[in-house]
């Protein structure tokens, strides 16, 4: 008996505009999105279904639904509509899930479109998405990335060729009003109670929202009540950016409604640990492989508060000794001490990298971007020595095509420059 092959649970549309295509929903998640297709209460219909042990294909749009042009002006990047963020597909009814069941789901690849392979970094406006350095290089600015087989380059930032550690940015199971509930109060009170000047988290929008070919009424009702999709949550995974989610992988989501409702999208070629920039991995549309496998009772039988994950064995490899690693402190460029503050050693610890590389000819921007997307090694070294935490950022030397050394000649190259928006 002959195999029948991998079927493609959903085709995607590279040229028809992503807010038309019913197989999507956009930065929304939703009680309303977990809910059957139902013949005399058809809500947010199910993309499709997928069988329990089955493998399918799933097909991406990038992050923005294709705002992003492989051009030489980050125009794009500076006007890009951010309500519409993330478009994801699905979400697709797993048969036999159901609440307190845990969904494993194994990444056997993940690939761009043939007729698409090239992928984008952008660095964004700070009132429109910032970045984890945006308060000290706020222009907007792009590269792109062409692909090689397994390898990628840019013209953009010269002298750098690496091998991708593909990715899915996102994948979750949809919420049950409880949980959503939940996300909304605990970020609700984060928001009024905010005094800085930043965002501090996104409410629920009611623009752009998209969800399939739901009717208007509850893609209304999504869009007033969904959470965003922009962070991770711990009830379902979601938006967590895990550069090491790779071929081979495992996944362990939570269940909270029947069929567990399951969403992915967001593909990276790579990405570096923390994903600076914010649009920070190369981001592509291409094609997921999946299997799911429902793990009757796992929530309690695994005691699961949060996903976990099994990374796979493919991984770029560079050899013992191949990072030149830098560390930072919690005292920020102003000179301030902040108590065991990891988040300002580790913008210290990048902002080591970007005064290195720069002696070679590269931009600021040019370093910010490559780092976002690059497959550095970002840790957390030390959280007991008060007042200073410490981190650390390793950069692989072998994606130069120069000696980065500390004790090699340095020679300052011609670098181009990367994509700027017009003023």
């Amino acid at each position: 008996m002959g195999h029948k092959g991998i079927r493609t649970a959903l085709k995607v549309d590279l040229d028809k505009p992503a807010w038309k295509q019913p197989g999507l929903h956009t930065a929304r998640y939703h009680l309303m999105i977990a809910q059957s297709c139902l013949s005399n209460n058809h809500l947010v219909p199910s993309t499709g279904k997928i069988a329990n042990n089955e493998v399918v294909k799933i097909e991406c749009l990038d992050w923005t639904g294709g705002q992003i042009k492989n051009n030489d002006s980050a125009d794009d990047i500076k006007n890009v509509d951010l309500t519409q963020i993330h478009y994801l597909s699905g979400p697709f009814d797993i048969e036999t899930a159901e609440p307190g069941d845990v969904l494993l789901v194994e990444i056997q690849d993940v690939q761009p479109f043939e007729h698409q392979p090239w992928g984008f970094t952008g660095i964004f406006h700070p009132q429109n998405g910032g970045g984890f350095l945006d308060e000290i290089y706020p222009k907007p600015a792009k590269a792109i990335w062409d692909f090689e087989g397994i390898f990628c380059s840019s013209r953009h930032i010269p002298h750098v060729r690496f091998a991708g550690l593909i990715h899915p940015g996102i994948l979750g199971c949809a919420p049950s009003a409880e949980v959503l509930a939940e996300w909304n109060r605990r970020e609700g009170e984060l928001i009024s109670t905010n005094t800085t000047k930043r965002d501090v988290a996104k409410p629920p929008l009611a623009q752009s929202a998209h969800a399939g070919s739901a009717s208007d009424s509850i893609k209304e009702k999504v869009g007033r009540e969904g959470a965003r999709t922009i962070p991770g949550r711990p009830e379902h995974g979601g938006n967590c950016d895990i550069k090491n989610l790779s071929r081979g992988s495992k996944v362990y989501l939570p269940v909270h409604v029947p069929g567990a409702k399951f969403s992915v999208g967001d593909l990276h070629f790579s990405q570096g640990d923390g994903e600076i920039s914010f649009c920070g991995a190369i981001e592509m549309a291409g094609v997921i492989t999946l299997k799911f496998t429902v793990l009757k009772d796992g929530i309690a039988k695994l005691g699961m508060k949060s996903p976990i994950f099994h990374p796979g064995p493919v991984e770029p490899q560079f050899g013992p000794g191949r990072y030149l690693t830098f560390e930072g402190f919690s005292v920020d460029e102003n000179g301030k001490q902040h108590y065991l503050d990891a988040t300002v050693a580790y913008r210290q610890t990048c902002l080591r990298v970007i005064e290195y590389l720069r002696r070679y000819g590269y931009s600021d921007y040019q370093i910010y971007l490559l780092l976002s997307c690059a497959p550095v090694q970002g840790h957390i070294a030390g959280l007991v020595d008060i007042p200073n935490a410490c981190t650390t950022l390793g950069v692989p030397m072998d994606i130069f095509d120069f000696d980065i050394r500390p004790e090699a000649e340095v020679v300052k190259r011609d670098m181009g420059s990367c994509a700027f928006a017009s003023d």
